[in-house]
Order: C-alpha cells, then sequence, then structure tokens
C-alpha cells in the first residue's frame, strides 16, 4: 500500500534529533487540529527522551496564520536545532527560508491544499503534494500527526497510548470539519469509542458539563469543541486547546472549564454582533460573493460568523480585520465551490492565502481590498 509521502522521512529525522539530543521546537496553529497535533508529537517524542526548546501557536490577532516574522524572532534563540510545523507551514515560503537562514533544520507536516510549489523545507509532508500516492487526501492535520505517532513509537506504542492518542484525534477531525469519510471515519469510529474512558482531566472536566453529559457521542465532542474554539492564546504562547488538555489534575481543569463556559457566551454575543452587521451591509446586494470587514472584529469570530453567514446566504463568505496596511481574514463557502481556486484566481491581490476547499484564509494589503472584491465578483458569475 502506498504510505504518505516523507511521513517516514519526518519520523527518521525527528528520531535522529532525539537521539543526538538537538533542541526540538513545534510549532502549530492554535486551534483544536494543530493543537491536538502538537500534544501528540510532544508527548511521542517525551516518551522516546528527546528534548522539546519550545512549543508556540501564533496569535492570530498580532501574526497572523502561520509562520511568521514576530515568531521567528522570538524562536531565533532556539537555534540551532529541529523546527516542526503542524497544521501549518505549506505557504510560508519565506518564512521557512529564514528559519533555515538562523539555523533550523525544518520539517512541515501541513494538510492544507498545496499551491503551485511547496517551500524549500528539509521535508514536507502534505498528502496534497506532488508525488503523493497515499489513496486519501482528505485527512485533518491531527490524523498525519496520529499516522507518525505509530512510526515514531513503534514497539514502544502502547495500548494506553494509542487509544489515548485517537481519541484526540477524534476530536480534533470532528472540529476541522474534514470530509468525514475514509481514514477520517476510522478514527472518529475509534476514537468516540474510547473518549470517555480519557484519563486527561481536561477532557473530564468538559465531560462533566451538564449540558454535554445527556448528549450522543458526537454532540458531545462538538460541544467540547465549540469551548475549546475561543482562540485566547497566554504570555507563553500556549493555546486554549493544548493547555486544557494538558493540564495536570481535574481541579485546575474544572476550574478552567467553568471560565470558558463565560467565555463562550460572550463569544456567542459578539459572533451575533458580526452576523448581523453582515446582514445589514450585504442586504440588496446581489453579489455571487460576500466580502466584508471591519477593524474592530476580532479574527478569532470570523470563522464561525462565516460559516453561519453561509448557511444564510449560500454563497462564498470572505470576512477580514481590517488594517491601516494589512488585512487577514477566513473565509468559508458552501460546498459547490472551491474557494481555494478561486483565491488562486485572484492571487495577484493576495499577500498570502490557503486553506480547504470550503474553508481558509488570507492576508491582503488593505488599499487591494476593492480590486479583491472585484476579481472575486468576476470569477463566480463566471463559473
Amino acid at each position: 500500500m502506498n504510505e504518505i509521502k516523507n511521513l517516514q522521512k519526518a519520523a527518521n529525522r525527528i528520531k535522529e534529533a532525539i537521539k543526538k539530543k538537538e533542541n526540538i521546537v513545534i510549532f502549530a496553529d492554535n486551534d483544536m487540529d494543530g493543537s491536538c497535533s502538537a500534544i501528540i508529537l510532544k508527548e511521542c517524542i517525551n516518551n522516546l527522551g528527546g528534548r522539546i526548546g519550545r512549543i508556540y501557536f501564533p496569535d492570530r490577532e498580532t501574526e497572523g496564520y502561520g509562520l511568521n516574522p514576530i515568531a521567528l524572532e522570538k524562536l531565533k534563540s532556539q537555534a540551532p536545532g529541529l523546527l516542526v510545523t503542524l497544521d501549518c507551514g505549506i505557504g510560508n515560503f519565506t518564512e521557512i527560508t529564514v528559519a533555515r537562514e538562523l539555523g533550523f533544520s525544518t520539517i512541515i507536516i501541513d494538510h492544507h491544499i498545496v499551491l503551485d510549489k511547496v517551500p524549500k523545507a528539509d521535508i514536507v509532508v502534505d498528502p496534497n503534494q506532488k508525488g503523493d500516492r497515499y489513496p486519501f487526501k482528505k485527512l485533518a492535520n491531527v490524523g498525519l500527526a496520529y499516522k507518525l505517532s505509530f512510526l515514531l513509537m513503534g514497539e514502544k506504542m502502547t495500548e494506553s497510548l494509542k487509544r489515548d492518542f485517537v481519541g484526540l484525534a477524534a476530536m480534533a477531525t470532528i472540529a476541522d470539519m474534514v470530509e468525514r469519510s475514509g481514514d477520517n471515519e476510522e478514527i472518529i469510529i475509534e476514537g468516540l469509542a474510547v473518549l470517555e474512558e480519557s484519563w486527561r482531566p481536561g477532557i473530564q472536566a468538559l465531560l462533566a458539563i451538564e449540558s454535554v453529559k445527556a448528549l450522543s457521542s458526537t454532540n458531545k465532542v462538538n460541544k467540547m469543541n465549540s469551548l475549546l474554539s475561543i482562540r485566547m492564546i497566554d504570555e507563553n504562547n500556549i493555546s486554549v486547546p493544548y493547555k486544557l488538555l494538558t493540564i495536570a489534575n481535574i481541579e485546575d481543569a474544572g476550574r478552567m472549564v467553568e471560565d470558558l463556559l463565560v467565555k463562550n457566551q460572550e463569544k456567542k454575543r459578539k459572533i451575533k454582533e458580526v452576523v448581523s452587521e453582515v446582514d445589514r451591509n450585504v442586504s440588496g446586494k446581489r453579489d455571487p460573493v460576500i466580502l466584508e470587514g471591519s477593524s474592530s472584529w476580532e479574527m478569532i469570530l470570523l470563522g464561525i460568523s462565516g460559516s453561519l453567514l453561509v448557511e444564510k446566504h449560500n454563497k462564498p463568505v470572505f470576512l477580514y480585520k481590517k488594517g491601516s496596511e494589512f488585512s487577514q481574514g477566513s473565509v468559508r463557502s458552501p460546498k459547490v465551490y472551491d474557494i481555494v481556486v478561486a483565491m488562486k484566481h485572484c492571487a495577484k491581490h493576495l499577500e498570502v492565502y490557503g486553506g480547504h476547499p470550503q474553508a481558509g484564509g488570507f492576508k491582503l494589503k488593505t488599499e487591494n481590498i476593492e480590486k479583491f472584491r472585484e476579481c472575486l465578483i468576476d470569477y463566480f458569475d463566471n463559473l
């Protein structure tokens, strides 16, 4: 059977770094997919006696998506070493080059759509890249991390560790809203079957929420993931999902969950405000696409707001946080469109873009917003 291109190479390089006591830096997206990928890789490295110098999740509000100059400035003291990106990196052409110039060996482990080329990392793992013959292309990034864990652990992969990892993988696969078929379906079925037995205090605290207890397995995970989708980053650049799911005792986990429940109500209120504002702005317009932004919107609200607007308007939705020089945003789309292809068509107006067919992100110069709008309207009008 064909294997995922370069996954064994990535495992071998990580094991080499562990053996040589190299400094390892894990850089991951701050959502559930990136956070659970980071947990699985971190715990494999720890179990094998490796040295992790830093785990880093970028702040979407100040750093945007993926590897970025702010992060590299903070991480340069960790070089020389091995830098592994999870759930990001496939569009970071310049940043990967800079990381290598700083003295890092680089491994990209990503699942997003590959653009015309891949960055010049030492090793690139992405089922969508040219020459990858693995038959299933729809894995969440945590699916790649889960498969990598077997190559790393080998005979040291215990049944207990496997059950723990597949539970995390199921939660993150559901959260990332990838196609529920093939490998993803296998991970979800296997993970849901063992999740309630998890030893993790964070998972037990989430399962103890009264509104979660009576739900079906999938709906329990959806509710838990919703709480964990508050993409806050602490002063050490650690994400909320990572912090809760690695917390050491049930009392601390319970307090954190209570805090998340309060914050979730505030998040719902802000999302409702964004959706209402967009509805007012597009009322009466017949454009085939929605492109709206505001300097007051929070990046963490745009993905969920976009999904709600897609359900309501049944057209692609591009929402952005407007900045003085650059603006960045999230995209959601009905299943009949591929927004990565749409953004590729309008790439001359963008600085960075990428994602899945129905969900992605972008960054552009604020002065190019109207040109981008015209290009998108032209593209969708002529499909």
